[in-house]
């Protein structure tokens, strides 16, 4: 049996501590070890989930920690890009949420870390390891659809009643577009290869953050060039469904980004005729999945499916869309 590909996570977020950490102790030869933490308080899910686990109360502290091979950085998003380099400059593998930085060229810098260091440096952008985003890419490649013609996106919540939370405070690099839109822009990209050519937006900001945007456009790419609708919002209810339209039908997908908390992961593709077939994965956990591609790749260089170029493309896209977007309401 391998040893365990040994993990500590960097801050104590609720996201971590339902999620990413029991994700790292259900993936195969992997483990969580250690946690860093700025109250011991905050730790007491994770241990429920990992009795043993050591806890720091300094951040360098863990990662001058020799017992861990990689970190992942839950933290607040200003915070992303220093906090990866410490760790990668500790000699650490980092594993970061997104968005891993606040503009493109923060990402060229953690790149050009990753090549000096030889490091495994990527954002943990679950989508792209989950099988119902692979097997839309290759429903869309293989012209299941035909050509497609426009793809519509949407993506929104509502955290009003948290005005605490970073992603309501712009020191925090907050706001709806780097929250959510890294998923309705993203995910594009990655089923269809292609890249916006041109752009336009509405936004709605509250308390220097966006609370609403719309996105409209085109993109292209290897299979040809097509119309984009994107909506995100941190003040609506609950809604994500992402819809490709194509010249022989259409795929849908009804949980497109968390699948297994907001609906059952599954592919609807429908034909012409009004026929629907549709294919499903139930049991899923693409944070699991994330953590066994990330140890994988770390430990034997195989190929990573989100690299740091492609995350770098959704950050220019989110940086266009900020510079061209009109404020409206």
């Amino acid at each position: 049996m391998a040893e365990a590909f040994r993990w500590g996570i960097l801050g104590a977020a609720k996201f971590a501590a339902e999620h990413m950490g029991p994700a790292i102790n259900a993936a195969p030869d992997n483990r969580l070890v250690a946690l860093a933490t700025s109250t011991a308080e905050k730790a007491a899910p994770f241990e429920a989930v990992c009795p043993g686990l050591d806890v720091f109360l300094d951040y360098d502290a863990m990662l001058e920690w020799d017992a861990i091979d990689a970190v992942y950085i839950p933290l607040p998003n200003h915070m992303h890009v220093d906090w990866t380099k410490k760790a990668a400059r500790a000699g650490k593998h980092v594993l970061t949420e997104k968005p891993i930085a606040l503009n493109a060229g923060e990402i060229d810098e953690l790149i050009a870390l990753r090549d000096e260091t030889g490091l495994l440096i990527a954002e943990a952008y679950m989508i792209v390891h989950h099988p119902q985003w692979l097997r839309v890419r290759e429903l869309i490649q293989s012209g299941e659809i035909g050509k497609v013609d426009h793809v519509d996106a949407a993506f929104s919540y509502d955290n009003r009643a948290d005005p605490g939370n970073f992603r309501n405070r712009p020191d925090a690099g907050g706001g709806g577009i780097r929250d959510v839109g890294v998923y309705t822009y993203s995910s594009v990209r990655f089923a269809t290869g292609a890249e916006p050519v041109d752009l336009s937006a509405r936004l709605k900001r509250e308390n220097g953050v966006d609370t609403w945007a719309q996105v409209l456009g085109e993109m292209e790419g290897p299979l040809g060039r097509f119309t984009y609708s994107a909506m995100t919002s941190m003040r609506l209810s609950l809604r994500q469904e992402v819809v490709f339209q194509g010249e022989r039908g259409t795929i849908t997908l009804r949980a497109p980004f968390n699948p297994g908390t907001f609906g059952e992961a599954q592919v609807e593709i429908r034909s012409p005729d009004g026929t629907i077939r549709i294919e499903r994965w139930p049991r899923v956990n693409q944070y699991v999945e994330q953590v066994r591609n990330f140890a994988r790749s770390a430990r034997e260089g195989a190929p990573y499916p989100c690299p740091l170029e492609f995350s770098r493309g959704t950050q220019a896209m989110i940086d266009t869309v900020f510079d061209v977007a009109v404020e409206i309401g």
